[in-house]
């Protein structure tokens, strides 16, 4: 920049700082639970969409190009593309819908997220994310989107903005966690481990006779290719069943505890609430029963 821009007053920096952008505008934000044989035909958002599934299947079309989308799928199109969405006969299906846009301001965010995705055949569909931090974004952004007040308007952008990154990274790492995998069996192997053994959960002497390794080895490289810690990574899997038995099961909440290995109900609720920022009653009252904005 060819100014000491801190010197002005802000409405003189502005012509300088013209590659900084605004947070983009959120217009819809929700976790639908579809009924039976619900679909969308043939409708054009005038804005940007994304759309993730939560759970089961469902048929997405995007400009000729069909996609079956399944749990941990992420969709994205952008304003003007023709789409739909058919469910399956007999199959649940719950996703999040997130649609925003920039405004006047023409951010270049195709380019940024990598929209042309990881194969010529599939450019709208930005890879699974199923049991990524990712998700866990998503369903806060909702819960923010959905109660009134400058903060949560600002923490809904902020994890937006979040989620705009994550799918940058990708495009500029080619995912790191897959990447590094491909070559770290022993990893996987610890990974495989902590989900079969998620109810009980793990001793680290176990995975240091699992690996060989050390167990700060072991926490230093899990976390590298991970991005979380063993520890971490089973509080994390332990959620998402817990999510997903308040979807399907009918479970009590201490019934979701001790299945997801908590003994102690207020316990299981500090935790999740710490780490998904709602209680599992407010993650459950986002599942939406009305038809998406049409």
């Amino acid at each position: 920049m060819s100014r000491q821009l801190y010197t002005l007053a802000p409405s003189e920096t502005l012509e300088e700082l013209q590659e900084i952008f605004y947070p983009p505008y959120i217009t819809l934000a929700h976790m639908f639970h579809a009924p039976e044989q619900w679909a969308i035909r043939s409708r054009v958002l005038k804005q940007y969409q994304l759309q993730y599934v939560l759970e089961g299947e469902a048929i997405y079309q995007i400009e000729g190009i069909s996609y079956g989308t399944k749990r941990g799928d992420l969709i994205f199109h952008g304003p003007g593309e023709l789409h739909s969405v058919e469910t399956l006969p007999r199959k649940p299906y719950v996703c999040i819908s997130v649609v925003f846009h920039f405004g006047e301001t023409e951010f270049p965010v195709r380019d940024f997220i990598g929209f042309e995705g990881s194969s010529s055949n599939s450019p709208h569909l930005m890879g699974s994310f199923s049991d990524h931090p990712l998700e866990n974004k998503l369903s806060e952004l909702v819960h923010h989107y959905r109660h009134p007040g400058l903060y949560h308007q600002q923490m809904a952008q902020h994890l937006l903005l979040g989620i705009l990154l994550t799918l940058a990274d990708r495009k500029r790492g080619d995912d790191e966690m897959t990447k590094e995998a491909a070559g770290t069996a022993k990893l996987i192997l610890v990974r495989n481990y902590i989900d079969a053994h998620m109810k009980e959960g793990f001793r680290h002497q176990q995975l240091e006779q699992l690996t060989g390794w050390s167990r700060n080895y072991i926490i230093t490289q899990f976390k590298r290719l991970f991005g979380m810690s063993p520890l971490q990574y089973l509080v994390w899997i332990r959620l998402e069943r817990a999510k997903q038995l308040a979807l399907q099961s009918g479970y009590s909440f201490g019934q979701i505890a001790e299945e997801v290995g908590y003994a102690d109900i207020h316990a299981f609720g500090k935790i999740f609430k710490k780490k998904t920022g709602m209680s599992l009653s407010q993650f459950v009252a986002t599942l939406f029963r009305d038809t998406p904005d049409r």
